[in-house]
């Protein structure tokens, strides 16, 4: 049993990461940090937590943590966790961020897409990128992961195999992504309002300015060994939690729909929680939300000589909080699987 601390404990991810951890065998949360709500009960925010979390929100002390956890979560915001994270690593401690502060192994590229300095670029490339399907050996061995976003990760594993066997134009991909209003924090905003999301979609971010771009292509370069450029235009849709992703990719040779699920069923065979699915059947929102799944299908569209590949996944678990886990177990040497192999929610 490992005791585990979460940093930022109030927001939507830190709430995901109690709901799940609550269900995991081999961990107990000892320490929930959230400085606004300090020595108020967890259940008391977050009402699901009645009689099943009895812990009370503290506000973050460094000697308190170390002393109570040996694994830590850290879900602050961008710029915040970069002041916690070079605290808390240690020989002794693990240390997974869900931040952006420490996934590019440059300080230039994250100043310019982040709009703010960093604090801490020594550390700039010491953490292990942790998309565990495609990084997992990497993993393993380090003890400070850098939780990948939650655009990235569906799109990413999304074109994976294709960028292995060199089937498409590294330099054509066009990512058409919708996210749920959970994706933007707990904070509300204009945006996020009941009146302003409800029954609509809305693009933000137009014309390469969203920050997770460079992620995306950084880490799709690191598989193809090209440059990779893409456009990405994110969109807010009118549902609670969930990312949908269209990648429209350009084919290097003629290949068939048969072909391509072939390839991407023999990539997937070993990770259970990327789920690809037969010809003519394609992912669903409501199919993955509450698990870590990302389910995966797609088209080869032969007029345009292009194949269109879809994802889903739930943002606040495989595209945060659950693939955090995912890589607490790796590090931990515990089954993969384990404390997540909840399915999607039907209805």
């Amino acid at each position: 049993m490992i005791n585990v601390g979460i940093i930022g404990a109030s927001g939507y991810t830190g709430a995901e990461l109690i709901r799940l951890l609550t269900n995991h065998p081999k961990v107990k949360i000892s320490y929930v940090t959230a400085n606004k709500y300090a020595g108020q009960k967890v259940s008391a925010l977050y009402s699901n937590f009645y009689g099943i979390c009895n812990l009370s929100f503290e506000k973050f002390d460094l000697d308190i943590a170390k002393k109570k956890a040996e694994v830590f979560f850290i879900a602050l915001p961008h710029g915040t966790a970069m002041d916690v994270v070079p605290e808390l690593l240690g020989s002794s401690r693990k240390v997974i961020d869900l931040s952006g502060d420490f996934r590019f192994p440059k300080k230039d590229v994250y100043e310019k897409w982040y709009k703010m300095p960093h604090k801490h670029p020594e550390l700039l490339g010491k953490a292990a990128y942790g998309l565990c399907e495609i990084n997992r050996e990497k993993i393993k061995k380090s003890n400070f992961i850098s939780n990948p976003g939650c655009y990235p990760t569906g799109s990413i594993l999304a074109v994976v195999p294709l960028l292995k066997e060199e089937i498409i134009f590294e330099d054509d991909i066009i990512v058409d992504a919708f996210t749920g209003a959970s994706g933007a924090g707990r904070s509300a905003s204009k945006e996020t309002h009941y009146c302003s999301c409800d029954e609509n979609v809305s693009s933000y971010k137009v014309g390469g300015t969203h920050q997770h771009i460079p992620e995306m292509e950084k880490e799709m370069g690191k598989i193809s060994g090209k440059e990779v450029k893409l456009t990405f235009t994110p969109h807010l849709a009118s549902f609670s939690r969930g990312i949908y992703s269209t990648i429209y990719c350009k084919l290097k040779k003629s290949i068939s729909t048969e072909e391509l699920l072939k390839i991407y069923n023999n990539f997937y065979k070993d990770d259970y929680f990327v789920k690809v699915l037969p010809k003519g059947v394609y992912p669903e929102v409501k199919s993955v939300a509450g698990s870590n799944f990302c389910q995966i299908g797609l088209e080869v569209d032969e007029r345009t000589g292009r194949v269109i590949v879809i994802s889903a996944i739930d943002n606040l678990v495989k595209g945060a909080s659950g693939q955090a886990i995912q890589n607490m177990n790796l590090i931990c040497g515990f089954d993969e699987k384990e404390g997540l192999k909840t399915v999607g929610l039907i209805p």
